[in-house]
């Protein structure tokens, strides 16, 4: 790049100040008559232009400097100029491009380490916030960015999450005494509901740190999410609640009958055939509501392990069917059965499967209207997948009831269920029996025309990548 001309003023200023010294001297030799007034001019002019010219080379050298400090300042790597005319200003050049080098290694680490920070904060599955002294947010992670949606960088923590509990527990924890000292402890947390939807039971941990980052970050707010733990909280006391009161009813009916036909029913032989045929129901009840709960209890106990083996699943169905078409027949319910040709073989266990179908069929005859059909099918699905269906033509079941149907204990009529001998765990068993074969549960149902129930396995060679993801989908 050329050299740009240089000031006129400058120039000037610079010429002055290099030849006063020299003129105060032959002034000073002029006026003591050691020097005449024409060699004394010619002296004057020649120092002058040899001033003037060693002024130009000196401040072109210092400009050439000043262009190349503002070059490394702007970040680019400008070639060293030479300053034949000011090694001092040649050496502070060098030292300067050496300090260049070496905040650009140190900027270059504190951005990788900035950008590291960053990878591990967003790498962190819980969401966290940092706010800084005045509870403006200064750093978020994409958890945080997930549940909350995007949050402006130096804006106050109320725009992103109002919650009294939460904003004054952070207020305490930044608040300072006159002194400058803090007056809470570092680190406290809070219980709060994160409103949907879904709504999510969330604990907020907060911590204070020692002194502020490079950021200005002050206080971490790591939000938990502990919906899940709640609800399965939830779900024990439930359980243990449900079956205390299937347990207690009979338990209760026994003993009352224990007690009558020792007192007053003690003679009387009608009365006492009648009791110990109801003793005998609510015995068997039990009995059934025991086995069903040691069921699920080992289901659930390898529900993590997936089942290896190739099942025929035309004939556990006509097994199953064996089994229960007496009881069809009973209640007047033919069934139709159906395997597509050349149905592959499922992926499975056989006596799970068995309990599974026995449920789904055991159910729709339960709840078949007399003179219908219960439809029983076996069919390809997706890619991999082998489908069976269990249709019946009762009365369906509301639309509100579909998603907890799989929830122990849960009735949609409590009392039919009773009379018809159920326990309330007969589709909790199915669900966990299809959840360990990696499978899915579809339930559909019109109310006045009847459910079906669809249960969708791997195919045997398609178990692995191709496996649809464990769960239940009412629809």
């Amino acid at each position: 790049m050329a050299d740009q001309p240089i000031p006129l003023r400058r120039y000037f200023a610079a010429n002055t100040v290099a030849l006063a010294p020299s003129a105060v001297a032959i002034a000073a030799l002029y006026g003591a008559g050691f020097l005449a007034g024409r060699p004394a001019l010619i002296a004057m002019v020649g120092i002058a232009v040899v001033t003037a010219v060693l002024v130009q080379r000196y401040l072109a050298s210092l400009a050439r400097f000043a262009r190349f400090v503002g070059e490394l300042s702007d970040e680019r790597e400008p070639v060293m100029p030479r300053l034949s005319f000011a090694p001092a200003t040649e050496e502070l050049a060098t030292a300067v491009a050496m300090l260049s080098i070496g905040w650009r290694r140190q900027r270059a680490s504190i951005d990788n380490l900035a950008a590291s920070a960053q990878a591990i904060v967003d790498g962190l599955p819980d969401p966290l916030i940092a706010v800084d002294r005045q509870r403006r947010v200064v750093r978020i992670n994409q958890a945080a960015v997930a549940l909350l949606g995007p949050v402006g960088a130096e804006r106050d923590l109320s725009t992103a999450m109002r919650h009294p509990q939460l904003l004054s527990a952070v207020d305490a924890l930044l608040e300072t005494a006159p002194d400058g000292n803090f007056i809470a402890t570092d680190q406290s947390a809070v219980e709060f509901v994160l409103a949907g939807p879904p709504e999510l039971d969330v604990i907020a941990h907060l911590r204070r740190l020692p002194r502020a980052a490079a950021d200005g970050s002050l206080a971490l707010i790591v939000l938990h999410d502990t919906t899940a733990q709640r609800r399965a909280e939830r779900m024990r006391a439930d359980f243990v609640a449900n079956a205390s009161h299937e347990l207690k009813t009979p338990i209760a009916g026994l003993a009352g009958f224990i007690e009558t036909l020792r007192g007053p029913a003690r003679d009387d032989v009608a009365a006492r055939d009648r009791f110990l045929g109801i003793m005998a129901e609510q015995a068997d009840r039990m009995r059934r509501l025991v086995d069903d709960l040691l069921m699920l209890s080992r289901i659930e106990q390898h529900e993590h392990a997936r089942p290896d083996r190739e099942i025929d699943l035309e004939n556990v169905l006509r097994g199953v069917l064996d089994l229960l078409q007496l009881k069809a027949s009973s209640r007047g319910v033919a069934i139709e059965f159906a395997v597509a040709a050349g149905l592959a073989r499922a992926v499975g266990d056989h006596d799970e499967l068995t309990i599974v179908f026995q449920n789904l069929i055991d159910n729709a005859l339960k709840y078949a209207k007399p003179a219908t059909v219960v439809r029983v099918t076996a069919e390809p699905a997706e890619p991999g997948r082998v489908a069976v269906a269990v249709s019946d033509e009762g009365d369906g079941i509301p639309a509100a009831h579909l998603p907890r149907l799989t929830e122990r204990f849960y009735r949609v009529d409590n009392a039919r269920s009773r009379q018809l001998g159920g326990t309330g765990l007969g589709l909790a068993i199915v669900k966990h029996v299809v959840n360990r074969h990696r499978g899915r549960l579809d339930i559909q149902s019109t109310p006045g025309k009847g459910s079906t129930f669809t249960v969708t396995l791997p195919a045997v060679g398609w178990l692995g990548g191709n496996v649809t993801p464990q769960g239940v989908t009412p629809s």
